[in-house]
């Protein structure tokens, strides 16, 4: 599942897709870093992982083969199998910011929350670390967080080509 070329990667994590935004903030992100240059990996719980591979048939935006499910991914990282350049990590109930946290403390990732939902500053407010926050109170409606991560891409293509 790891990286073959000397692109940097990018994991994008997704929890429970109760929220219509996230899918289509999922594939509008990795569309985003894959322009960047990056190399891009999906975690997530088989209800996220099967909307990506539906709403992406072709695979214009996610490779399947790079899909990995959420408990799997977090343990390959405990065991330091796997890591990445990048983590955005989406946030919309307490359980991401349980998977936030618990990246935070395992992986060397430059570090994405992607905050959304109706409680959107209230979770925000949670994270007690330092990573970088896209915050949003977006439910049914991508273009709030769309604009938060249009403002961050110029900064992460820089990045991603750099060394």
């Amino acid at each position: 599942m790891k990286k073959a070329t000397n692109k940097k990667d990018a994991l994008i994590l997704l929890g429970c897709p109760e929220l219509p935004v996230q899918t289509s903030i999922a594939l509008y992100l990795a569309n985003r870093l894959k322009n960047a240059g990056m190399d891009i990996f999906i975690a997530g719980t088989d209800a996220a992982l099967e909307l990506l591979k539906v709403s992406d048939p072709e695979g214009h935006y996610v490779d399947v083969e790079k899909m990995i499910k959420l408990d799997k991914c977090i343990e390959f990282l405990a065991e330091k199998r796997l890591d990445f350049d990048l983590c955005s990590v989406f946030v919309h109930n307490d359980a991401g910011i349980a998977y936030l946290a618990t990246v935070h403390g395992i992986s060397n990732a430059r570090l994405f929350a992607i905050i959304f939902g109706s409680d959107a500053d209230s979770f925000a407010e949670q994270i007690e670390f330092n990573c970088e926050k896209l915050v949003a109170k977006a439910v049914h409606n991508p273009l709030p967080l769309k604009g938060k991560i249009d403002a961050t891409m110029k900064e992460v293509k820089r990045w991603a080509v750099s060394n």
